[in-house]
């Protein structure tokens, strides 16, 4: 089986193009390689499809990061990613967005009625680093343009009607012929829905639709962090004159902690020991995430070492376990002694110096062979 081409390489484009970049190299792909302007020309054809199905990933920023990070398998299988036939429908609407070609391979006739996709909305939602590690179910309230119930979204008063335009004859398009192209744009008088209000309804003013604000029940999963986007499918702006409603992402930002760090998904914290529970070991309590837990601390331990607690971080997107706890332990030197403390370390510092003694009479012999 032949393995796909980077969809990179299939626009050619480099990973750090822009939508705008993206956009253009879609364009000049479907003009070449488009099946109306290349009959009976089966490679044509198979180029033309290998760049919709490139675009229609690489112009969505959230099916581009999974692509950008896993290749081929980010956007393959239950999620639905790769080639979409409605991608044939969007290049009309980038020629006629960028050159007014809307019509120039007959493609133009959904734009000309005027049903057009619902914006897609963002949601900013704040979590404290705990909600973020361990998600939640949460209510927002987005405000958004829905359908008018007044008039179903059609933008006409009761009892009335759209006229025909008598510009377009309701084709919403203007063709204008030129050499061998004909080119269509959108029709000035009723810009593009074919049709004249005369009547608009009161409720949205002719809009087709109203601004209101819906109450949503969104469940964070755990383990997210700040910058992740969650995708509710159909919850954006409606659309106008019966097109699909857009989608409504959550973006999450997470508050710092005072006590933990986060790493993907390890926590790292500070924890102060004494001289004595360095140098002797001892059992201290580290608190984590739910709570504190015990950790050994081993004789002779030094300053700045680090010790693991293995499941005690965040959990890792897909439910697959959790991170670690990474424990940097800081010795503390007291400021102020009292006098028995004193004698105890003058004691110590004389049975250092002794145990020293021969080691800095080997280190005093080899300087003196080192330079005679």
């Amino acid at each position: 089986m032949s393995s796909k081409r980077d969809y990179y390489q299939v626009m050619g484009l480099d990973r750090g193009a822009s939508e705008q970049d993206i956009k253009k190299a879609y364009r000049r792909l479907a003009l070449k390689y488009h099946p109306d302007r290349n009959p009976g020309d089966q490679e044509a054809e198979n180029r033309f499809k290998e760049a919709a199905e490139a675009y229609s990933v690489l112009s969505d920023p959230q099916r581009r990061s999974q692509y950008d990070r896993f290749g081929h398998a980010g956007v393959s299988g239950s999620a639905g990613v790769g080639f979409d036939p409605g991608t044939f429908a969007d290049f009309s609407d980038i020629l006629g967005d960028l050159f007014g070609f809307g019509d120039l391979f007959g493609g133009g006739g959904r734009r000309g009625r005027g049903a057009n996709r619902g914006s897609d909305l963002r949601y900013d939602l704040e979590l404290t680093f705990e909600e973020a590690a361990f998600g939640k179910q949460t209510r927002i309230k987005a405000p958004r343009h829905e359908t008018c119930g007044e008039c179903s979204g059609s933008g006409v008063a009761k009892g009335s009607g759209p006229t025909t335009c008598p510009t377009c004859q309701g084709r919403g398009q203007v063709r204008y012929q030129q050499g061998f192209f004909s080119i269509a744009r959108t029709c000035g008088q009723c810009q593009g829905s074919g049709r004249i209000i005369k009547d608009p309804c009161r409720g949205c003013r002719g809009e087709g639709r109203v601004v209101r604000e819906k109450t949503l029940d969104v469940k964070i999963p755990a383990g997210v962090d700040t910058g992740s986007r969650l995708r509710i499918a159909e919850e954006g702006d409606a659309g106008t004159h019966g097109g699909p409603p857009g989608d409504l992402y959550v973006v999450i930002r997470v508050r710092e902690h005072e006590f933990f760090e986060r790493r993907d998904e390890d926590l790292f914290c500070h924890v102060p020991i004494s001289f004595a529970q360095a140098a002797l070991g001892a059992e201290v309590a580290v608190p984590t995430l739910e709570g504190q837990e015990a950790l050994r601390i081993p004789p002779g331990t030094q300053p700045d070492s680090v010790f693991r607690i293995r499941g005690a971080g965040v959990a890792r997107p897909g439910g697959h376990g959790r991170g670690d706890l990474y424990v940097n332990v800081s010795v503390n030197v007291p400021t102020r002694l009292s006098r028995e403390q004193r004698e105890l370390i003058a004691r110590l510092a004389e049975t250092e110096q002794a145990q020293n003694q021969p080691i800095q009479r080997k280190i005093l012999e080899k300087v003196k062979e080192i330079f005679g």
